[in-house]
């Protein structure tokens, strides 16, 4: 992909970030320096290549966080915290959750999303 303004400010905003953001979060702080499309079309892209990853927060949300060690393919086998009093997303890089299913499934991806109340707020 062609390193765009676009596209350079949305990976610094999210490299930047403590926090997983939204695509209406991103675009409320990029202030029109691009259309919702052009967000939109840029997180697909860089999720391709390896620089973020996308997963769904306990309220529907798709929330978009950086990738620490990724190399085209995502491996994100942490959980993610959301808190309920500031709506913060977290990623937990040294949580790993577990589970067991049927050898008849292939998992492709998994969403773990804990919810309660971050150290800020407490």
């Amino acid at each position: 992909m062609r390193n765009t303004i676009a596209r350079t400010e949305i990976l610094n905003l999210i490299k930047g970030s403590k926090i997983a953001l939204s695509h209406a979060e991103m675009e409320t702080k990029l202030k029109g320096l691009c259309n919702r499309v052009t967000i939109y079309r840029v997180l697909e892209r860089l999720e391709e290549e390896g620089h973020i990853h996308k997963f769904v927060n306990v309220d529907g949300l798709l929330k978009f966080a950086a990738c620490h060690s990724c190399d085209r393919v995502h491996h994100h086998n942490h959980a993610h915290f959301s808190c309920i009093t500031c709506g913060e997303v977290t990623c937990l890089e040294d949580v790993e959750p577990t589970f067991k299913i049927s050898p008849k499934y292939e998992v492709m991806e998994m969403n773990f999303t804990l919810s309660g109340v971050c150290p800020n707020c407490l």
